[in-house]
Protein backbone atom coordinates (compact mmCIF):
# COMPACT_ATOMS: atom_id res chain seq x y z
CA UNK A 1 0.00 0.00 0.00
CA UNK A 2 2.86 2.84 0.83
CA UNK A 3 3.94 2.25 -2.66
CA UNK A 4 1.33 2.43 -4.55
CA UNK A 5 0.61 5.77 -2.49
CA UNK A 6 4.29 6.60 -3.05
CA UNK A 7 3.56 6.22 -6.59
CA UNK A 8 -0.08 8.09 -6.68
CA UNK A 9 1.81 11.18 -5.08
CA UNK A 10 4.60 11.25 -8.04
CA UNK A 11 2.55 10.93 -10.91
CA UNK A 12 -0.43 13.04 -9.57
CA UNK A 13 0.81 16.82 -8.78
CA UNK A 14 -2.48 16.98 -7.13
CA UNK A 15 -1.54 15.37 -4.77
CA UNK A 16 2.93 16.00 -4.37
CA UNK A 17 2.28 18.29 -0.85
CA UNK A 18 2.24 14.45 0.85
CA UNK A 19 5.69 13.25 2.29
CA UNK A 20 4.96 9.99 2.84
CA UNK A 21 7.69 10.09 5.33
CA UNK A 22 5.05 11.17 8.02
CA UNK A 23 2.13 9.32 7.32
CA UNK A 24 2.07 5.99 8.74
CA UNK A 25 -0.04 3.61 6.76
CA UNK A 26 -1.83 0.59 9.27
CA UNK A 27 -4.63 -1.48 8.90
CA UNK A 28 -7.55 -2.32 11.59
CA UNK A 29 -10.05 -5.23 11.61
CA UNK A 30 -13.89 -4.43 10.72
CA UNK A 31 -15.66 -5.97 13.31
CA UNK A 32 -17.43 -7.42 10.89
CA UNK A 33 -17.58 -8.55 7.14
CA UNK A 34 -20.21 -6.19 5.51
CA UNK A 35 -20.22 -4.47 1.98
CA UNK A 36 -21.42 -0.98 3.97
CA UNK A 37 -19.47 0.86 7.25
CA UNK A 38 -15.72 2.22 6.69
CA UNK A 39 -13.29 1.15 4.35
CA UNK A 40 -10.21 3.44 5.21
CA UNK A 41 -9.73 6.20 7.47
CA UNK A 42 -7.37 9.34 7.64
CA UNK A 43 -6.79 10.78 11.07
CA UNK A 44 -4.95 13.83 11.34
CA UNK A 45 -2.60 14.13 14.04
CA UNK A 46 -3.10 18.31 14.60
CA UNK A 47 -6.03 20.20 14.85
CA UNK A 48 -7.68 23.30 12.35
CA UNK A 49 -4.03 25.05 10.96
CA UNK A 50 -1.66 22.81 12.19
CA UNK A 51 -2.09 23.68 15.75
CA UNK A 52 -0.75 21.35 18.28
CA UNK A 53 -3.68 22.36 20.72
CA UNK A 54 -7.11 23.40 20.77
CA UNK A 55 -9.98 25.01 23.12
CA UNK A 56 -13.07 23.25 23.67
CA UNK A 57 -15.53 25.42 25.77
CA UNK A 58 -13.05 26.05 28.78
CA UNK A 59 -10.63 23.06 28.38
CA UNK A 60 -7.55 23.19 26.17
CA UNK A 61 -7.06 19.57 24.56
CA UNK A 62 -3.79 18.17 22.29
CA UNK A 63 -3.69 15.15 20.22
CA UNK A 64 -1.12 12.29 21.54
CA UNK A 65 1.68 12.57 19.62
CA UNK A 66 2.97 9.84 17.33
CA UNK A 67 6.74 9.12 16.03
CA UNK A 68 8.75 6.16 14.18
CA UNK A 69 11.10 4.26 14.33
CA UNK A 70 13.32 6.74 12.63
CA UNK A 71 12.19 9.84 14.96
CA UNK A 72 10.06 11.53 12.44
CA UNK A 73 6.95 12.82 13.52
CA UNK A 74 3.95 11.15 11.99
CA UNK A 75 1.40 13.97 10.76
CA UNK A 76 -1.49 11.59 9.30
CA UNK A 77 -2.50 8.08 9.79
CA UNK A 78 -4.59 6.03 7.07
CA UNK A 79 -5.61 3.22 8.05
CA UNK A 80 -7.57 0.46 5.99
CA UNK A 81 -10.38 -1.43 7.58
CA UNK A 82 -9.99 -5.19 6.28
CA UNK A 83 -11.15 -7.64 5.03
CA UNK A 84 -14.09 -5.21 4.23
CA UNK A 85 -11.99 -2.56 2.44
CA UNK A 86 -10.20 -5.64 0.45
CA UNK A 87 -13.48 -7.00 -0.65
CA UNK A 88 -14.42 -4.15 -2.45
CA UNK A 89 -14.19 -3.74 -6.55
CA UNK A 90 -11.10 -2.76 -7.86
CA UNK A 91 -12.43 0.78 -9.03
CA UNK A 92 -14.06 1.11 -5.58
CA UNK A 93 -10.60 0.42 -4.22
CA UNK A 94 -8.43 2.97 -5.85
CA UNK A 95 -11.33 5.45 -5.44
CA UNK A 96 -10.84 5.24 -1.17
CA UNK A 97 -7.44 5.49 -1.52
CA UNK A 98 -7.68 8.64 -3.44
CA UNK A 99 -10.37 9.79 -1.58
CA UNK A 100 -8.21 9.74 1.93
CA UNK A 101 -5.38 11.03 0.36
CA UNK A 102 -7.21 13.86 -0.90
CA UNK A 103 -7.85 14.63 2.94
CA UNK A 104 -4.66 15.37 3.51
CA UNK A 105 -3.82 19.40 3.67
CA UNK A 106 -2.47 20.71 1.08
CA UNK A 107 -0.14 22.86 3.40
CA UNK A 108 0.70 19.33 4.63
CA UNK A 109 0.65 20.49 8.69
CA UNK A 110 -1.08 17.62 10.57
CA UNK A 111 -4.68 19.04 9.78
CA UNK A 112 -7.20 17.93 7.18
CA UNK A 113 -7.74 19.72 3.77
CA UNK A 114 -11.03 21.89 4.95
CA UNK A 115 -13.61 22.86 2.33
CA UNK A 116 -16.03 25.86 2.64
CA UNK A 117 -19.30 25.31 4.48
CA UNK A 118 -20.22 23.24 7.23
CA UNK A 119 -19.46 20.05 5.19
CA UNK A 120 -15.79 21.04 5.19
CA UNK A 121 -13.98 17.07 5.48
CA UNK A 122 -16.55 16.44 2.30
CA UNK A 123 -17.91 19.21 0.31
CA UNK A 124 -21.66 19.69 0.74
CA UNK A 125 -22.40 16.54 -1.52
CA UNK A 126 -20.21 13.35 -0.56
CA UNK A 127 -21.33 12.08 -4.28
CA UNK A 128 -19.56 14.87 -6.19
CA UNK A 129 -16.68 14.67 -4.08
CA UNK A 130 -16.40 10.59 -4.78
CA UNK A 131 -16.79 11.44 -8.55
CA UNK A 132 -13.60 13.58 -8.03
CA UNK A 133 -11.82 10.75 -6.07
CA UNK A 134 -12.85 8.53 -9.62
CA UNK A 135 -11.62 11.18 -11.50
CA UNK A 136 -8.04 11.06 -9.92
CA UNK A 137 -8.26 7.11 -9.86
CA UNK A 138 -8.70 6.97 -13.51
CA UNK A 139 -5.33 9.93 -13.85
CA UNK A 140 -3.44 7.80 -11.72
CA UNK A 141 -4.58 4.27 -14.07
CA UNK A 142 -4.47 6.42 -17.48
CA UNK A 143 -0.77 7.79 -16.52
CA UNK A 144 0.40 3.35 -16.65
CA UNK A 145 1.84 2.74 -13.56
CA UNK A 146 3.45 -0.58 -13.30
CA UNK A 147 0.94 -3.07 -12.65
CA UNK A 148 2.78 -4.55 -9.61
CA UNK A 149 2.01 -1.96 -7.39
CA UNK A 150 -1.67 -2.39 -7.98
CA UNK A 151 -2.32 -6.25 -8.55
CA UNK A 152 -3.00 -7.04 -4.99
CA UNK A 153 -5.76 -4.81 -5.58
CA UNK A 154 -7.94 -7.03 -8.08
CA UNK A 155 -8.49 -9.63 -5.99
CA UNK A 156 -10.80 -10.12 -2.68
CA UNK A 157 -9.23 -10.37 1.25
CA UNK A 158 -9.65 -14.02 0.76
CA UNK A 159 -8.20 -14.31 -2.35
CA UNK A 160 -5.60 -12.73 -1.09
CA UNK A 161 -5.20 -15.18 1.91
CA UNK A 162 -5.19 -17.73 -0.54
CA UNK A 163 -2.80 -16.24 -2.95
CA UNK A 164 -0.10 -14.79 0.08
CA UNK A 165 -1.06 -17.58 2.92
CA UNK A 166 -0.95 -14.36 5.31
CA UNK A 167 -2.12 -10.53 5.27
CA UNK A 168 0.07 -8.38 7.60
CA UNK A 169 0.80 -4.85 8.19
CA UNK A 170 1.30 -2.24 10.73
CA UNK A 171 -1.41 -1.57 13.47
CA UNK A 172 -1.42 1.42 15.43
CA UNK A 173 -4.14 2.85 17.70
CA UNK A 174 -5.70 5.69 17.16
CA UNK A 175 -4.15 8.77 19.22
CA UNK A 176 -6.09 10.03 22.30
CA UNK A 177 -6.87 13.59 23.45
CA UNK A 178 -4.95 14.76 25.97
CA UNK A 179 -6.65 17.49 28.20
CA UNK A 180 -3.94 20.32 29.03
CA UNK A 181 -3.89 21.11 32.41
Amino acid sequence: MRRLCADAVVRLPVLGHIDLGHVAISFAQARKRTTHGMFASLTPMRFAGGSLTCQRRTRTYAIQRLYDAQGREILYILTFYLPRFMDLGFREKLITIFHELWHISPSFDGDLRRHPGRCYAHTHSQKEYDADMDWLARQYLSSAPPGALYEFLQVNFSDLLTQYGRVYGTKIRRPRLLRMV
